[in-house]
This record gives C-alpha cells, sequence and structure tokens, in this order.
C-alpha cells in the first residue's frame, strides 16, 4: 500500500474531526471498557457507561474554556443529583418529591439559554441512570454506599476530557461543521425558490409559497445555530484565521437569504404576462445555478478549499438582460410594462445575490464590510438569568406547563410502578423522560419510535448474545452501539433507542444475565410511554391551536420593525449595520416560529384546531408579505427627497402601524377586516394616484419601493381578512392539511 500523501493525510484527519461526538464516544466508552477489563471490575461498565453517556449529552457547540466551565457545573449537577438521589432511594415520598421538584426547576432551566438546558436535561437522565445503578446493585446483593454516584460522576468526567481536550484540538471544527449545513439548506431552499418561475397557468403557487415557509424555517435554524456557533469562538474580541473567514461566510449566508426570499411581483401575474416568453425560463436558470453556486461552496468549506466561482451564472445573467431588453422592444400594455419592471427588478437582486456568493472566494470573505458584529443572545449576568425564568412562570408559557407535566408524569410512573411492583421498574421512569416533549406532535411520534425501537433492540440483543457468549465480544459490541446511539439520536430515533437497548443488554451481561431484562424493559417501555402520551394529552396540553394569536402577532410586529429599519434606510442610505441585521433575524425567526406552529398543529387531533386551515392562510400570506419586505431590503438605498418619496415614505409608516394595530388585534382576539383609520386610508389612496401618475418612469429603485408596497398592503389585508375569520366564534373551518 502506497503511504498517504501530507493533503491526503489532513483530508483523513478532517474527516475524522467532523465525526466529532461520535469519535468522542468511541475513545470514551473504548478505554472505559479496557480499563475495567484490566482492572477486573467489569461490574463498573455500567455507571461508567452511563455517566460517560450523560457528560455526552449534557455536551453543547463551545470553545475549550466555554466548554471547561461547562463541564466542571455539569459534573457539580451530576454528583449533587446522584448523592440525593442515593439518599433519598429508600424513602418513596422523599424520593419521589424530591425528583418532581427537581424536574421542574431543571426543565425550567431551560429558559436560560441552549447550554443550560442541556445540563439540566442531562442531570435529570443522570438521576434515573442512579436509579437504575442503585437497583441493581441491589438486585446483586452489593452495597457499597457512595459508589453508584462516584463511577457516574468519574464516567461523566472522563467524557469530559474528552470533550475539552477535542474543542481545545479542533477549535474551528464545529462552525466549520454548521457552515456547510447552512450553505446547504441555503441551497436547497435557492433551488427550490426556483421552481416557483414556471411560465405555466394554474400553477398552485400558494402551495409552493408553504413548502418555501419550511424550507425557510430550516434555513433560519440553521443561520441561528451558526451564528452561536461563531459567537462562542470570538465573544467581544475580533476574531483571527479561519474563524474570521467563517464569520463573514455567515454574514454573506444573511444576505443570499434575504436576496433568495424577496419576491418582486406576483408570480401568477408575471407567469399569464409572459407565458409565451422564455423570459421566466432564464430567471429560473439564474436562481438554480445560484442554489447550486451554495452546494459547491458548502463543499468547498468542508474540504478547506478555495471557492472557485462558475462562469455558467454570469452567462446566465447575460442572457436574462438581454431577453428583458428583447421584451422591452416588443409593444406591450402598460400593465406588460410595469411587470417588465419587476423582472428588471429581479435581475438586478440576483446579479448582486451572484456578487456576494463571489464574495465568498476572498480569502477573508468580507466582501468590503466595515460592520461586521453579532448580537450576543446569552444572559449578561445571574440576575438576567434568573429574569428570564421568572418570565416563564406563567400558565401561559409552554415551557412551564412541560415542566410542570414532565413531574407529574415521572410521579405518575413512580406511582405505578409501586402498584405493579415490576421487575426494573425505574425504566418506566426514563421511558417516561425520554419520551414526554413539549409538544403533542413531537410526543406521540417519540412513544411509537421509542416502543418499536426497544423492541428491535431487544430481538437484535437476544440474538448476539446467543450468537457470541463471549464478555470480549460483547464488550465490543457494546461500544459500537453507544457510538451508533450518539451517531443517529438527531436523525434516527428509532434505531438510536434500538442501540442503547443493545448497549445496557450487553453491560448488564458483563455482571449477570441480561436475559431477565428483555421482557421488563419492553413492559415497562410501554407503560412509560403510555404515561407520557396520556400526559401530554390531559395535563395542561399545549395546543399550538390556542396560541397561535401570539405567534401570529409575533410575526406581524417582526414584519414592522423590519420594515421600519428598511424604510430608514432609503432615507440614510443601505448599511448592513447590526440593527438591521437583527431587525431582519428577528423577523425571520418570528416567521419560522409561526410556520414550526401551523406544522405542529396539524400533528394534533382535530377537534383542537377547528380552524387550522385558516392559520395556514395566515402562514402563507404573512410569508409572502415577509418575501417583499425582503425585495425591498435587497434594493434598498438612499434616494433623493420628492413629492414622490414623500407619499411612498407616508404610505410606508401607514404599512407599519397597520401591522403594529394588527398585531394588537390578534393578541386581544378581536380584528377588523374592513381596514384601519383614516390616517391609514389617505396614505393608501396617497400611494394609488402616484401610481396612476408615475406610470413605469422615474427611478428604477422609487419603483420598485412603490411596487413592493402595493404588494405589502395588500398582503395586509388578506392577513387581517384571515385573523378576522380566524377569531370568529366556534363553528367553522375544518380544512386539512394540504398534502
Amino acid at each position: 500500500m502506497l503511504p498517504l500523501s501530507p493533503d491526503a493525510l489532513r483530508q483523513r484527519l478532517r474527516s475524522f474531526a467532523s465525526r466529532a461526538q461520535p469519535v468522542r464516544i468511541l475513545l470514551t466508552l473504548g478505554s472505559l471498557m479496557a480499563g475495567c477489563a484490566w482492572s477486573g471490575h467489569a461490574d463498573a461498565v455500567i455507571p461508567l457507561f452511563l455517566g460517560a453517556i450523560a457528560s455526552a449529552l449534557a455536551e453543547t457547540d463551545d470553545s475549550w474554556r466555554g466548554r471547561l466551565r461547562a463541564q466542571v457545573v455539569t459534573l457539580a449537577c451530576f454528583a449533587a443529583i446522584a448523592f440525593a438521589v442515593e439518599a433519598a432511594f429508600g424513602m418513596p415520598l422523599l424520593f419521589i418529591a424530591g425528583l418532581a421538584l427537581a424536574a421542574f426547576w431543571l426543565t425550567m432551566l431551560g429558559a436560560v439559554e441552549a447550554r443550560y438546558k442541556a445540563i439540566a436535561y442531562a442531570t435529570l437522565i443522570l438521576a434515573m441512570y442512579a436509579t437504575l445503578g442503585i437497583e441493581n446493585m441491589g438486585a446483586h446483593g452489593v452495597a457499597h454506599r457512595g459508589r453508584e454516584p462516584l463511577l457516574l460522576v468519574a464516567g461523566a468526567a472522563w467524557y469530559g476530557v474528552f470533550s475539552v481536550l477535542w474543542c481545545a484540538a479542533f477549535p474551528a471544527q464545529p462552525v466549520q461543521a454548521r457552515l456547510v449545513t447552512l450553505f446547504t439548506v441555503l441551497g436547497n431552499y435557492v433551488r427550490y425558490k426556483a421552481s416557483l418561475f414556471e411560465p405555466l397557468r394554474g400553477i398552485d403557487i400558494e402551495r409552493k409559497r408553504l413548502a418555501l415557509a419550511q424550507l425557510n424555517a430550516e434555513v433560519v435554524t440553521e443561520l441561528n445555530a451558526a451564528k452561536e456557533s461563531i459567537f462562542r469562538r470570538i465573544g467581544a474580541r475580533a476574531p483571527t484565521g479561519r474563524i474570521s473567514r467563517y464569520r463573514g461566510l455567515y454574514l454573506i449566508a444573511q444576505d443570499v437569504h434575504e436576496r433568495a426570499s424577496s419576491s418582486h411581483d406576483d408570480y401568477n401575474a408575471l407567469a399569464d404576462a409572459f407565458f409565451h416568453s422564455d423570459l421566466l425560463y432564464r430567471c429560473q436558470r439564474v436562481l438554480g445555478l445560484q442554489g447550486l453556486a451554495c452546494q459547491r461552496l458548502a463543499d468547498s468549506v468542508e474540504r478547506r478549499e478555495p471557492f472557485e466561482v462558475g462562469t455558467e451564472t454570469v452567462q446566465a445573467l447575460a442572457d436574462l438582460r438581454s431577453a428583458i431588453e428583447h421584451e422591452r422592444a416588443r409593444a406591450g400594455t402598460p400593465e406588460r410594462l410595469v411587470l417588465l419592471a419587476s423582472v428588471e427588478a429581479l435581475a438586478r437582486n440576483l446579479a448582486l445575490l451572484d456578487g456576494q456568493l463571489a464574495g465568498a472566494s476572498q480569502p477573508s470573505a468580507r466582501a468590503g464590510r466595515t460592520e461586521m458584529g453579532l448580537f450576543d443572545r446569552s444572559p449578561r449576568s445571574w440576575r438576567d438569568a434568573v429574569e428570564r425564568v421568572r418570565r416563564q412562570l406563567t400558565v401561559r408559557s409552554p415551557l412551564f406547563r412541560h415542566a410542570l407535566r414532565l413531574s407529574i408524569a415521572l410521579v405518575a410512573g413512580y406511582g405505578v410502578m409501586h402498584v405493579i411492583h415490576p421487575a426494573q421498574g425505574y425504566w418506566i421512569l426514563l421511558t417516561t423522560l425520554f419520551v414526554c416533549q413539549q409538544t403533542y406532535g413531537d410526543t406521540i411520534a417519540r412513544m411509537g419510535q421509542r416502543i418499536a425501537g426497544t423492541a428491535l433492540g431487544v430481538v437484535a440483543g437476544w440474538a448476539l448474545l446467543q450468537l457470541f457468549p463471549q464478555p470480549l465480544v460483547q464488550s465490543v459490541l457494546a461500544v459500537i452501539a453507544g457510538v451508533l446511539f450518539f451517531a443517529t439520536r438527531a436523525t434516527r430515533y428509532l434505531l438510536a433507542t434500538a442501540s442503547m437497548t443493545l448497549l445496557v443488554l450487553m453491560c448488564f451481561n458483563q455482571v449477570g444475565d441480561s436475559g431477565v431484562l428483555l421482557v421488563p424493559r419492553l413492559v415497562d417501555t410501554a407503560i412509560g410511554s403510555a404515561i407520557a402520551g396520556l400526559a401530554v394529552l390531559l395535563v395542561l396540553p399545549h395546543w399550538q391551536a390556542r396560541r397561535i394569536n401570539e405567534l401570529a402577532a409575533a410575526a406581524m410586529r417582526g414584519h414592522a420593525g423590519y420594515l421600519r429599519q428598511i424604510v430608514g434606510q432609503y432615507r440614510t442610505g443601505a448599511r448592513d449595520h447590526l440593527d438591521y441585521r437583527l431587525a431582519r433575524r428577528n423577523d425571520h425567526n418570528a416567521d419560522a416560529a409561526l410556520s414550526t406552529a401551523v406544522s405542529d398543529m396539524f400533528r394534533e387531533p382535530g377537534y383542537v384546531r377547528p380552524r387550522a386551515g385558516v392559520a395556514l392562510r395566515f402562514l402563507i400570506r404573512s410569508h409572502t408579505l415577509l418575501s417583499y419586505l425582503s425585495a425591498l431590503g435587497a434594493h434598498r438605498a438612499a434616494l433623493p427627497d420628492s413629492a414622490q418619496m414623500a407619499v411612498l415614505h407616508a404610505s410606508a409608516e401607514g404599512a407599519i402601524a397597520a401591522l403594529e394595530a394588527l398585531a394588537t388585534g390578534l393578541e386581544k382576539g378581536m380584528v377588523d377586516a374592513t381596514g384601519g383609520t383614516e390616517d391609514e386610508a389617505a396614505a393608501r389612496a396617497a400611494l394609488a394616484q402616484a401610481a396612476a401618475e408615475g406610470g413605469e418612469s422615474g427611478d428604477p429603485q422609487a419603483r420598485t419601493f412603490h411596487t413592493e408596497l402595493g404588494l405589502i398592503w395588500l398582503q395586509i389585508d388578506a392577513l387581517r381578512t384571515h385573523a378576522s375569520e380566524w377569531l370568529q366564534p366556534e363553528g367553522g373551518d375544518t380544512t386539512t392539511a394540504p398534502a
């Protein structure tokens, strides 16, 4: 075999590093298994493994310093809960009261930020692992007080060593992985957006808009994750090296997202006007090529190679401009010329989008930026953290409901366990903890996957125990199962559950006969899953239909805030400063939250969502309005003062006021579909008069401003209509989700 070249060796190392957590688990579990085998303490495998797994579940993306601090907090929480469980284990009332309180307050810690949410959840899991270990010790007549908690914490600490060292050795790798995912989903979004430019009549644009809203939610999620990953590594100081380049790429992704999400006119009107032309096909080709460029950029980031700008898009843009000139030379109606002006604005936007992607080829990926700050959403102090939790201490909060529901479910599981006295009964509590999620749809989905995964793991475990009775082989299988669990838990929960079941069976067989666990594991999983399902159905159920008003109001306020920032820049000139980017990100976050809630609604029982169809139409209109706002943002520039600009600014201010009034009406449960105030009517009349007088002449930027404002007002009218239908007394809509 030929030796690897230096480049190939570096590529292999990067590939190894990119697997991150599964590789760390492999190193941790493998070394623990080897150490126990060498020392002759096979009975220590179970608590050491479980402690390491809990520590891995507490892990979040961070710098090595942040990871070290988080690991210290994690170990302190683990030690406290493990020793508390051991102390209260023989006192049922004290044990369940303490567990319920711990479940409630640890869940409420999720309000602080993702780091504490992960630590709190892993602490609860470790508490359950401690009960399993103590019960197992009692079953085998072992009674070394303090031994089980110490081994759990030792296993957690050993994983922490690998975690901190890994973060120090590969500081930029998580950011790189986040950017790869970000540009991949952004490329998918851009390519799907190209499908809207079909010069065909009768296309269901609303259905495409809905799918686009759901894809947009994925992009927003990845943008937020990439930003947090970058911020963890720079804080308040200026970044250097690859982190500096990655920050530039993240900001480029933001700009590409704004331009790609923009809409310049009604797609059905464009298809009718240019049905006999190849104009829209050329728009579609340019956008499709730019989606492919996003994917190529993701590949270049993954391989750490320079991004090469292709020439296909440049030629496609030139062809598009030629097609526009050809259409302009033909005689046409004024309405057709107005739509052609929208296509010209689209072509300018696509050219600027291509320039943003070309900027990624620069080593610094700054693309001429002067302002590159990021907004820190983490708590500023302990007082801020406490205030975040305090704001969630209301029955209206989904987090509060979930915390209370989980506590009650654990109490119910403990009661059932004492009534039926099952073997290995604490699996009931552990299953309830894993299955009980914040939303009904997620809980029901996880119920089925948990039961099926456990059954699969039990069958596979029984077969492997018969085939491989050798302890060494079983040890290797346990380690492989642990790696497989962390490789699949975020994407294939059924397979992850089967892997964890297999790991448990292999580990327990090291100290006894795990065959006695096969049936109890299945029965306890079914009982724990049923308790979680009943809890999410009966205990303060978190129906999305009953809180959709709040999310819709937040989306309207997000639109108003974004439009306010845009209008200001039509006076002062385009600047990508932090206030503008924050308003844009808040609006997209609110839109994504509304999209997720509507999707969750269609996984809930039909009787709790009588008007889900109206909510769906409201979401489509809201996302369409956001696309028009994005077009305004993409073309923002300082425009000279004139009578026309005064009308446009007045109309924009009226739209901001209308959106805020709609948000207030949604919060109060009263929306008037007939219209707004006299000032609003005057602003809209002035906008219509300006359209009648302006024609197609004037500054292209001002013309785009005018067109987009008209489209925004149409969406506001539609949103008011849908909101008023939605808030009618019980009766109406039973529309089902689109296929």
